[in-house]
């Protein structure tokens, strides 16, 4: 799957979903610090679906209705880093086709996908 990640990934999901095949712009890696408008954007002309922790992603998608090809926002705040890689790589494998074009929250042990 096509991916960006948000700077807001922890790198250990970055390395992860690398590893599990799929193909993961980090945003930490080329263009640190840029607006969520700018990630989306990139997600956007690439056909990507956005990875993030960052709640903003839901009011761009939600209140001001921008064009997106899915979103993940990743809620696992307080767990060790390689273990939010299980969890979302374990999400990825079981849901990623579900996540195009959806708004999707993933939490230890639930998974919202939202059209």
């Amino acid at each position: 799957m096509n991916l960006v990640a948000d700077e807001s990934v922890d790198l250990p999901i970055v390395l992860r979903l690398r590893a599990d095949g799929h193909d993961v712009f980090a945003i930490a890696e080329q263009s640190p610090g840029v607006s969520d408008d700018i990630v989306l954007g990139e997600a956007n002309s690439r056909g990507a679906v956005v990875i993030t922790a960052d709640k903003d992603f839901g009011e761009l998608v939600y209140r001001l209705h921008q064009n997106h090809c899915g979103v993940v926002l990743v809620r696992l705040s307080g767990l060790h880093p390689d273990a939010k890689a299980e969890i979302v790589s374990d999400a990825f494998a079981l849901h990623a086709q579900e996540f195009v074009g959806a708004f999707t929250v993933v939490t230890s042990g639930v998974i919202r996908i939202r059209r």
